[in-house]
């Protein structure tokens, strides 16, 4: 079957909160779609049927898909409503899983809009990972670096900074620092023990095309030793090496998001807190 390249179309995305749900699940399916280009028409905090109807109006002008989160049941049914007078096709995008989750634990949900957002323990965990990862970024502020939950090292532009972002936005104490050619790495690295360090590599080729391209936006020459080919393979091998003698696991981000190298280290922090509660109930046993 043929398929038609380089279509547009217009998606509305509805939330009684900050609508970062539902446009992150949009955002996720549409990226699928090779050769359709999409206007998201992005509604949040819409919590009352007057804010509903400014919307329907906008939706009729441009018309397109609805995907909605919306925890109160007779705005839900509102919107469903306009979707099919407009015919247009709607879908709540935590409806099932709700209705699942309800169904399983025998309750019913709280029906409160921007719930996941309220100012609780975790949000304020959230915050002082934030505060911590800004301070420690870029082997800033090393003397209290045995605090972090995790450590990113590697060499300069293998997005060591955007990874330590996404990390503390889940609540996780990153810190990070750049492995610069003929400088040792801080003696507070080498003593930490409580964080997880984690060696970053990428792919040489890659890294140049990409330290010539910051070079390039900051108005410098981009022929020099930080974008010459042969030192930066000499310099991955380098961190490669320091990784192995340090017993610190690696990852190659070449072909990486930030957020797969984050899911992958976030998976190496259970899995290490897991060993440590095993260690933890063995010693209780004995």
């Amino acid at each position: 079957m043929a398929v038609t390249r380089n279509r547009n179309f217009h998606v509305h995305l509805v939330s009684d909160s900050t609508g970062e749900t539902v446009t992150s699940v949009a955002r996720a399916c549409l990226v699928q779609f090779e050769g359709v280009f999409v206007t998201e028409h992005v509604w949040s905090l819409i919590r009352t049927p007057g804010q509903l109807a400014k919307i329907v109006a906008a939706m009729e002008i441009n018309r397109g898909p609805v995907l909605y989160t919306l925890v109160d049941p007779e705005l839900r049914d509102q919107l469903r409503e306009h979707c099919r007078r407009l015919q247009l096709p709607s879908v709540g995008v935590i409806d099932q899983a709700m209705t699942m989750l309800g169904t399983h634990f025998h309750s019913k949900t709280a029906m409160w809009p921007g719930r996941q957002h309220a100012l609780d323990d975790e949000y304020f965990g959230r915050i002082d990972a934030m505060h911590y990862t800004l301070a420690h970024d870029d082997g800033q502020s090393t003397h209290d670096i045995n605090d972090a939950d995790v450590i990113l090292v590697g060499p300069s532009r293998t997005s060591k900074t955007p990874t330590c972002v996404y990390l503390a936005n889940r609540g996780v104490k990153a810190a990070n620092i750049p492995l610069v050619p003929g400088v040792p790495p801080p003696e507070t690295l080498e003593a930490a023990t409580a964080p997880l360090i984690v060696g970053l590599t990428t792919d040489p080729e890659r890294l140049v095309q990409i330290r010539r391209s910051r070079m390039r936006l900051l108005q410098e020459e981009t022929e020099t030793d930080y974008t010459d080919l042969e030192v930066v393979q000499e310099e991955m091998r380098n961190a490669r090496r320091l990784y192995v003698r340090r017993s610190w696991p690696s990852i190659d981000v070449t072909r990486r998001s930030i957020e797969e190298t984050a899911a992958a280290i976030l998976q190496m922090l259970a899995q290490r807190r897991e060993q440590a509660v095993a260690v933890v109930g063995a010693r209780a046993d004995d």
